[in-house]
């Protein structure tokens, strides 16, 4: 059990803007034999609630962006209107590496949808690791 626990956590840092990658040790573990399914769930669940905490944080950031002067509010209704458009196809591209935390940073700085948000990352980052199950299978 603490394998899957371990892969939960080390799932959700890696989803926020911490560095830190969850498909070695998801790999290791498959390599170990433990349950396929469940390691499958505990990387994403893992991942996606990393993604829901950038989300928070950027929903709630926006006034201190705009209190800084890092962004001004037409900037930010300018970009929330491309988001609300294009977001899906961005949010999907949540599970790519570099890119791919920021965009649920942004998502939350423009408010996007939560509900949309939220099955957009879990589907994002459960097919994934879904890719990674499958290929590791593949090689071994």
């Amino acid at each position: 059990m603490m394998a899957y626990i371990t892969l939960f956590f080390v799932s959700f840092i890696s989803a926020t803007l911490f560095p830190l990658g969850s498909e070695a040790l998801l790999v290791l573990n498959i390599n170990q034999n433990y349950n396929i399914y469940l390691l499958l769930f505990f990387a994403t669940i893992g991942n996606s609630l990393g993604s829901l905490v950038n989300y928070f944080l950027g929903y709630k950031g926006e006034s201190y962006l705009e209190n800084r002067k890092i962004l001004d509010k037409k900037r930010i209704d300018k970009y929330k209107k491309y988001f609300d458009k294009y977001g899906v196809y961005c949010l999907l591209f949540s599970w790519a590496p570099i890119v791919g935390d920021p965009l649920t940073f942004i998502a939350g700085v423009l408010k996007y949808d939560l509900k949309k948000f939220i099955f957009l990352v879990l589907l994002a980052k459960f097919l994934r690791y879904l890719f990674i199950v499958f290929t590791t299978l593949a090689i071994i």
